[in-house]
């Protein structure tokens, strides 16, 4: 029996699926039983790269998601509208769903697993995170039978290229996002990779799935990588660390009552002996934390038309081989969403980590105590406190915490900058302990 697949959207990863499904030759051999009934796209006319039939094209999106002849619907276009509704219109209309929209699920998936729980359809997104990279079926089976401790990625592309060329080459932030953006790595309006929220969009799936409950978008605290500069790259390589752009999920430590969890998403100074550290350009990793498993990390490439056009066929030949052998529309136990509560999530200012500050001052006497004093009155204990050098007549002071909350780390800095030695504090940056 074959399959219609209809695909909303035909860009890099709409391209790359549309070729795999039109080329089976010598891959999984159900992509022989998938039919590729319908393309929507905006202008039928466009110049593009892969050979399309003109009667698959369309430009009326609404009539795929409701074609009785549809059996799974990919939704490929991004953005939360018209994706959203066009998903949920699928799923009225009992179509299964494939999609690589992050940002939908992560805001809107709470309603998406309702209605396709209650229309007995499947709703898959391996391609919503990683790319090419198999880790949501992982987290999803092969995995489940763990008690998850942490997940800790880097799974934004577009800012560990920009990380990785600035620690190359020593570069400033700004330099290197131009040259990214000319090179097609960063968008024209690079906002939600270098402020870290498409990172905190991908870690809310990842820590639904790995924790069992619901996870809040807007909770997550986010800080992306603006203000990390050539100097911080530097100071942090002497120091013995590479600066990178984590999305961190674990449960607290100790175990409370609520059982909470940690998720945040900041540039993190990573020893030069961490897996994550070594992970550079555009490649993506996840690294998993569970009991009894211990460490498991998967590394590959995180965006492109190849592998993301894969994790989304993988998930379409995932739903035609459960199709060819279910005799009832009841929802598959390892596929499906059945998580109905949502986490409690710490606040960012209760949770423990270390510090990496890089402070101007005035060359006067006793500047390096009053420090100490101002970090000490809070309860924040100073691991090791180096003065670099000078710059423009102020003496450039590096300081690195021991793991402290958040919150005394915060108060102490405000304490700081009333000292009246302190010109100013270029960078404050949390380390991964």
């Amino acid at each position: 029996m074959a399959y219609n697949i209809g695909v909303l959207g035909l860009g890099t990863v709409g391209a790359g699926t549309v070729d795999i499904l039109q080329n089976p030759e010598g891959r999984h051999p159900l992509l022989g039983e998938l039919n590729l009934y319908r393309v929507g796209v905006r202008d039928v006319n466009k110049p593009r790269n892969v050979q399309l039939s003109p009667e698959l094209l369309t430009t009326d999106l609404e009539a795929i998601v409701t074609d009785e002849a549809v059996d799974i619907v990919v939704e490929l276009i991004g953005g939360l509208e018209p994706a959203r509704s066009l998903i949920l219109q699928a799923i009225a209309h009992g179509k299964h769903v494939v999609t690589a929209n992050k940002a939908v699920i992560s805001r809107y998936g709470e309603e998406i697993f309702e209605a396709a729980n209650a229309a007995g359809v499947y709703v898959m997104l391996e391609a919503a995170v990683g790319g090419g990279i198999p880790v949501i079926k992982p987290l999803k089976e092969a995995l489940g039978v763990n008690r998850i401790q942490s997940v800790i990625g880097i799974i934004n592309g577009t800012t560990n290229y920009i990380l990785s060329r600035m620690q190359a080459e020593g570069s400033d932030f700004g330099d290197v996002l131009a040259d990214a953006q000319s090179l097609g790595y960063a968008e024209a309006d690079p906002t939600a990779d270098v402020d870290g929220l498409d990172a905190a969009d991908k870690m809310a799936i990842l820590a639904a799935l790995a924790f069992g409950g619901r996870i809040k978008r807007e909770e997550i605290f986010c800080d992306g990588i603006r203000h990390v500069s050539a100097a911080d790259i530097s100071y942090a390589e002497k120091l013995g660390f590479r600066i990178k752009l984590l999305a961190i999920a674990s449960r607290e430590t100790p175990q409370t009552e609520t059982d909470r969890l940690q998720i945040r998403v900041h540039p993190t100074l990573v020893p030069h002996s961490h897996p994550l550290a070594s992970v550079n350009g555009v490649y993506n990793a996840i690294l998993v934390e569970g009991d009894p498993l211990g460490p498991v990390m998967f590394y590959g490439q995180g965006a492109g038309a190849g592998p993301t056009a894969s994790a989304v066929v993988s998930d379409i030949v995932s739903i035609g081989a459960i199709l060819k052998t279910e005799t009832e529309p009841v929802p598959h136990p390892l596929l499906s969403c059945p998580h109905q509560h949502y986490c409690t999530l710490t606040p960012i200012e209760e949770i423990n980590t270390r510090f990496y500050v890089r402070l101007m001052a005035q060359d006067v006497p006793k500047v390096i105590g009053h420090l100490g004093m101002a970090f000490g009155d809070r309860g924040v204990s100073l691991e090791s406190v180096v003065q670099i050098g000078f710059h423009e007549g102020l003496a450039e002071i590096v300081i690195v915490t021991h793991e402290t909350p958040e919150g005394s780390f915060r108060d102490a800095l405000e304490d700081v900058k009333k000292l009246d030695a302190i010109a100013s504090i270029p960078s404050t940056i949390r380390v991964l302990s």
